[in-house]
């Protein structure tokens, strides 16, 4: 496959040192990263599994070169089979329609006799791996394979027993779902050690389902089940499966969505291999510029902070805090002239 994607050897040499700086704590400036809101196809799982690779490459390439790079942008993508598809490796259901995954258990069984092991045969995990494979060998350092979404040890717990089920089974079965959780991230690890296996060959660094970069192992862990219980139960079941995946990488971030999750952040900070925090309001809620406490928190901390932010909400935040540590995801920018004069704006005022 003829490759057209524009992003030359100049720009990634420029893309690798200020990401690698930013992550050194050496840059002065915001990470200034564009999106095209339309970019599609979204989610891998629109598919057809009989789709030969090849095919869900070309598709993809072709929305690759219709890119243009600006700011702290790069050639990436990464196999959205939503969030959480570790389930689906370790035998959860997996529902897909176009756009959306969800899963749930495939019987009912006791928490009791419920045993997780790596499943080499696996539907699901297989063909990630697969397309894994084919993207690395297909676009080799011009593009950077993402890892799939695995999901938290606990959001995918749910996903084997229900939401519902382990809220009441933290009470009623509390060593059982410790020792379930336990599994999960021995899993977990695995998977990404396999898939990181593939995309290092690439040379081109890591990237998880956000955007950042990483010159080494990097991952944006999440619990969105974390939204739903107390920080001590947070504290016993969550947090030592976040310790032990930050441990395991260079580059670690967490993916705060929501303020259910705002009581958890005190912890979150004091892990000292969590690099940083993403931090997403949610439906409803104000903007990232108007959380400012909350942003000036994470960063007196000595984390760093990536953000989903307008290009009038990134103004704000950089003329208050300072630009150093942040990186903005920027989508409603979308014309040439209009995205340099935003980038000559925070630079100059920063």
């Amino acid at each position: 496959m003829e490759k057209k994607i524009r992003f030359s050897n100049t720009d990634r040499t420029r893309h690798e040192k200020r990401w690698t700086a930013w992550w050194k704590g050496e840059l002065n400036q915001p990470m200034v990263v564009f999106e095209n809101p339309e970019s599609s196809p979204r989610f891998v799982c629109n598919f057809p599994l009989d789709t030969p690779v090849s095919e869900v490459i070309h598709r993809y390439q072709q929305q690759l070169e219709t890119e243009t790079y600006y700011g702290d942008s790069w050639p990436r993508w990464w196999i959205n089979f939503g969030p959480g598809i570790a389930a689906g490796f370790l035998g959860a259901k997996v529902n897909r329609e176009k756009d959306t995954v969800w899963f749930e258990p495939e019987t009912d069984t006791n928490i009791q006799t419920m045993r997780l092991s790596y499943r080499e045969d696996n539907l699901w995990w297989n063909y990630i791996r697969n397309l894994t494979q084919a993207a690395v060998e297909t676009w080799g350092n011009e593009v950077c394979v993402g890892f799939t979404d695995l999901g938290g040890n606990l959001d995918i717990l749910a996903s084997l027993r229900t939401t519902q089920k382990l809220l009441f089974e933290l009470y009623d079965e509390p060593e059982e779902v410790s020792r379930l959780a336990s599994e999960i991230t021995r899993l977990w690890i695995r998977y990404y050690n396999e898939l990181y296996s593939i995309i290092e060959k690439a040379g081109r660094g890591t990237c998880p389902w956000a955007p950042i970069w990483s010159p080494a192992r990097c991952y944006m862990l999440q619990s969105d089940f974390s939204y739903m219980v107390s920080p001590e139960m947070f504290e016993r079941f969550i947090l030592p499966d976040l310790a032990s995946c930050c441990d395991h990488l260079e580059h670690a971030f967490y993916h705060l969505d929501g303020k259910g999750q705002i009581p958890h952040l005190g912890m979150l900070l004091s892990l000292r291999n969590l690099r940083g925090i993403q931090w997403i309001p949610g439906d409803g809620q104000p903007p990232p510029e108007e959380w400012l406490p909350l942003l000036k928190q994470i960063r007196d901390s000595g984390k760093l902070c990536q953000l989903y932010v307008t290009s009038k909400g990134a103004l704000t935040i950089a003329r208050e805090l300072g630009g150093k540590g942040f990186a903005f995801c920027i989508s409603d920018l979308t014309q040439e002239e209009e995205i340099k004069g935003f980038l000559n704006t925070i630079n100059r005022e920063v």
